[in-house]
Parts: structure tokens; C-alpha cells; sequence
């Protein structure tokens, strides 16, 4: 018999600007209690490359990360079946209600990390009103992650120093 797991709480701020929606956190991330865990996953590399930051190597590191750079963090399910870390196995998912984070932020882009996030938020928020982008999956095992998109999106609502 299947398991529900339970993702983790948003990490967002009153001036976040971008709204960053994974699918569910992968094995690695749920043993360390934060997103992206996993070492491989190119996810805060990519983004502390476009800000011209070291990668935080803590957890209170990674959230003054996204604080500094007006960025909020969740995933677009909150709970579900699922083997591994295997988007394709998920099931019976909740969904996140985005309006915790909408209501509080001026979200100006949400950027769906791959091709699960983008499904499952489309179905659910194909009617959202605020700009909204889907990018290719960080993780490890997308080995097609280009990051100059995200690099354009990004430079959508920041500017480089």
C-alpha cells in the first residue's frame, strides 16, 4: 500500500516578485527538509549564478538567498503518492492553493520548473491572470536543462546588476 508524502511549506516574502512552482520534492530534498536537495539538481545553481552569488550551503543561507532576491519557493503539489522521486508516478496529489502566496506577494512571473509542474498547474490554474512560464526541469536527470531560459526569464523582472 502506497504512502501519501507530504511536501514542504512556501517559503515566500511580502516583495517576492517571482513565483518558482517545482513539482514535488524529490527524495534527497525530503531527507534534508527544503528544496532541492539533491547536489545534482542544477536548480540553485542556476540562480545564484544569474544573481553572481555563491551557492548557500544552509538552509537559513538558501532562504536570505531568496528573500534578497525577491524570489518565492513552493511546489504545485502539497502531498501524494509516489515512488522514489518519479514524477511520473505521482498520484492522488493535492494541490498547492497559490492564493496563500498571491494574496501576500506581487507576483509579477510564475516559472513552473518542468514538465509535471506545468501540467499539473495548468489543469488546476489555467485561468491565473499573472505571466507564467514553463522552464526546463533542473533536475539531474533532464540532462536538456538549458539554462539560458532561465536565464531569459529571469531578466524578464530582474535586471543583472
Amino acid at each position: 500500500m502506497s504512502q501519501i508524502k507530504k511536501g514542504f511549506l512556501p517559503v515566500f516574502y511580502n516583495d517576492s516578485k517571482v513565483l518558482i512552482l517545482g513539482s514535488f520534492p524529490s527524495v534527497k530534498s525530503r531527507e534534508v527538509e527544503f528544496y532541492y536537495g539533491n547536489l545534482r539538481n542544477k536548480f540553485w545553481r542556476i540562480l545564484c549564478s544569474y544573481f553572481n552569488e555563491e551557492i548557500p550551503q544552509t538552509l537559513q543561507g538558501k532562504k536570505e538567498f531568496l528573500k534578497n532576491n525577491k524570489i518565492a519557493l513552493w511546489d504545485v503539489v502539497t502531498e501524494c503518492e509516489i515512488i522514489g522521486s518519479q514524477d511520473s508516478t505521482i498520484k492522488n496529489y493535492k494541490v498547492a492553493d497559490l492564493n496563500l502566496i498571491l494574496q501576500n506577494c506581487s507576483i509579477e512571473l510564475i516559472i513552473l520548473n518542468g514538465n509535471t509542474a506545468f501540467n499539473i498547474f495548468k489543469k488546476h490554474y489555467a485561468d491565473i491572470n499573472i505571466p507564467y512560464i514553463k522552464l526546463p526541469s533542473t533536475s539531474p536527470a533532464n540532462f536538456k536543462c538549458d539554462e539560458g531560459e532561465w536565464e531569459n526569464a529571469l531578466r524578464r523582472v530582474f535586471k543583472r546588476a
